[in-house]
């Protein structure tokens, strides 16, 4: 359309379509932000009246590295058929023990530089009620110069997808973001969070071979046969 044209008739169809579909996209990136930044409420137990607009994130109770690794040794009992059961503590300690030592800093060595990665997540934490799993994550926003600490957190539970048992969450939020409703950013959360989690070999095999994962009540139970 020449411009004695579009000063004549206006903006044809293909620009107004363009421009509102254009309007939309920025629409929902400014608001999924403005959500990522909104702060989450961290509390010991949910509100018996939860605020309307509020994001809430209750920890899980925290293990020990001695907790997991006493879940390791039961993995023979495992091998043998004999379910075993997991509260959200020894879950927890499980994933302190699995997580690789951090060596300690020399004397002297100047201190470790931060993550240049966009998200870079911090050691997962597992909280187990009423046959649904949660899992929180801090998180760290880097972009533009900008540096933000959030709560990644989903709740869900287990199924099968061909042979393994995966974690199949119905609620992903990114800060106060429920990302569950934006795919891409559900996915690219998800990516991240599991890039940066470091789970030793055997420990995947032996997952690999579980025939049942199921949760009940705040109990975690785990088979191979």
């Amino acid at each position: 359309m020449s411009k004695i044209d579009r000063a004549v008739h206006g903006p044809g169809w293909g620009e107004v379509i363009l421009g509102a579909v254009l309007s939309l996209i920025l629409g929902i990136a400014l608001g999924a932000i403005l959500l990522i930044l909104r702060p989450v409420v961290v509390a010991k137990e949910l509100p018996k009246e939860p605020v309307p607009g509020k994001t809430y994130f209750v920890e899980g109770q925290r293990g020990d590295v001695a907790r997991g690794k006493a879940v390791l040794a039961r993995r023979e009992a495992l091998a043998r058929g004999e379910p075993i059961r997991l509260t959200e503590a020894d879950v927890n300690g499980l994933i302190l023990a699995l997580a690789p030592a951090t060596p300690a800093a020399k004397p002297g060595a100047p201190a470790a530089a931060p993550s240049n990665e966009t998200l870079a997540a911090g050691t997962p934490n597992v909280r187990i009620r009423d046959g649904v799993v949660q899992i929180g994550v801090p998180v760290t926003v880097n972009a533009l110069g900008f540096q933000q600490k959030l709560i990644a957190q989903a709740r869900g539970g287990f199924v099968k997808r061909g042979d393994v048992f995966v974690y199949d969450p119905s609620e992903i939020y990114l800060g106060s973001c429920p990302v569950q409703r934006l795919p891409f950013l559900a996915s690219y959360v998800r990516r991240q969070v599991a890039a940066s989690q470091s789970v030793p070999e055997d420990v995947v095999m032996a997952w690999s071979r579980l025939t049942r994962v199921t949760v009940e009540k705040d109990t975690l139970v785990l088979a191979m046969q």
